[in-house]
């Protein structure tokens, strides 16, 4: 069954990837409210120097037109993070953004597509899989889709990403669906990805990847709230959740696997 609701995930969001036009200079993708908001957000960063999150060319009711970032990304960045220096790069890159984040003031008009979450000190991506990060030679050089940016502590983002690079994942997802060549020791991954974003490792990560887990959940029903799609879907089928249940339940039978 979990198979099966991954690969119905999976197509639906092929569908959606569809509707996006790129060219060897720009990417056209469909818009919506926040979109507005996310271009103040990377021209900020990118006023600030980091030439790491797209530029934004022009907006419209129905798109918004980005310049291209050159490297591999989606199903194409999972092998650039199988080693510790791939590893590394992502973690330093997130941390770069965090802290550029820090004094960007939101227009007054801003929309988020995700809810603020409590103690936030930073502007968060929201889903910083490595899918959503641009690799050259196994370099993390970019963080793209910015679509569920918002006020949150940094944890969230770190526990997001630990989730995926690790990954705090069983042995089949991390064969199968990360592509690993074999099951890595995900505790020594979870420690240099700390290391190199500069955080403290005296925290109970698997607590951290629970808890952003029944995040995700949280922002799933808020988008389904909304009436988005697939989202509403997905809350409807309760597909997802099912998914995600069970991967709790993975970590915390296997808390030694993530944390000391």
């Amino acid at each position: 069954m979990a198979d099966d609701d991954a690969r119905s995930r999976a197509a639906e969001v092929n569908e959606q990837l569809r509707a996006v036009e790129v060219t060897a200079e720009t990417v056209t993708r469909p818009a919506g409210p926040h979109t507005r908001t996310v271009h103040s957000f990377l021209r900020h960063l990118r006023e600030n120097g980091l030439d790491c999150v797209p530029e934004p060319v022009s907006l419209d009711d129905e798109t918004e037109t980005l310049r291209f970032i050159e490297g591999d990304s989606g199903g194409d960045g999972w092998r650039n993070q199988h080693d510790e220096h791939g590893l590394r790069s992502a973690a330093r890159l997130l941390r770069r953004i965090h802290d550029a984040s820090a004094d960007w003031a939101p227009p007054r008009d801003a929309v988020f597509a995700a809810p603020t979450a409590d103690g936030g000190d930073v502007f968060v991506h929201g889903d910083p899989g490595p899918w959503n990060f641009v690799w050259r030679d196994r370099e993390a050089v970019a963080l793209i889709d910015w679509d569920f940016l918002h006020r949150a502590p940094r944890l969230d983002d770190v526990a997001y990403a630990l989730r995926w690079f690790a990954p705090a994942r069983d042995d089949e997802s991390t064969l199968e669906w990360h592509h690993f060549p074999h099951v890595p020791d995900r505790r020594a991954r979870i420690e240099a990805f700390l290391d190199a974003y500069g955080i403290p490792a005296d925290f109970d990560v698997a607590d951290a990847v629970v808890r952003r887990i029944h995040a995700t959940l949280d922002h799933l029903r808020f988008l389904a709230g909304q009436g988005q799609e697939p989202q509403r879907t997905w809350v409807a089928e309760g597909s997802v959740e099912r998914q995600e249940l069970a991967e709790i339940a993975w970590i915390e039978e296997n808390r030694a696997l993530l944390s000391r």
